[in-house]
């Protein structure tokens, strides 16, 4: 069991014992989405699930659901499930590694750029792999998007 999984199921054993149910929901959440992405990687062949990369990739990808959700429930005067919704990113965002700050963010895509030799948007593409393979939930890949653009057209 990697370290990531392992922090997730004691926080989850954690929750059980404190009697905590809004916590241990989103845990559930969690682990339910991680076994899937684990069948579809068994079914594949990959008989040890999913790497922790992946599972970064899952939590992010949830995060960024319940943001939408939540946003959609403001939108529509359901404060009380929009903070439900926030609630849960509360909880999920535990097991991501910190976000970087701008100016880091900056220095990696420029190491980024230098990795991949880039010099032309064409590039782009090799750029955000980069990034992605090494920054999966430190960064948003949507605003870094157009700053790789801007370096890259500049």
């Amino acid at each position: 069991m990697t370290d990531l999984r392992g922090r997730i199921t004691a926080a989850l054993k954690q929750a059980m014992k404190d009697k905590d149910s809004d916590r241990l929901s989103t845990l559930r959440l969690i682990n339910a989405a991680i076994k899937d992405k684990d069948i579809d990687a068994r079914a594949a062949g990959h008989d040890d699930g999913v790497a922790d990369g992946e599972v970064l990739q899952i939590l992010g990808k949830m995060v960024k659901q319940r943001r939408e959700s939540a946003r959609t429930y403001e939108e529509g005067g359901r404060l009380d499930l929009a903070e439900r919704e926030e609630a849960e990113v509360v909880v999920i965002e535990e097991f991501l590694p910190q976000k970087l700050d701008d100016k880091a963010a900056a220095a990696a895509v420029d190491a980024a750029i230098s990795e991949v030799g880039a010099d032309s948007i064409r590039d782009m593409g090799k750029v955000m792999g980069v990034l992605k393979s090494k920054y999966t939930g430190q960064m948003d890949f949507g605003a870094v998007g157009p700053m790789v653009k801007d370096r890259l057209c500049g």
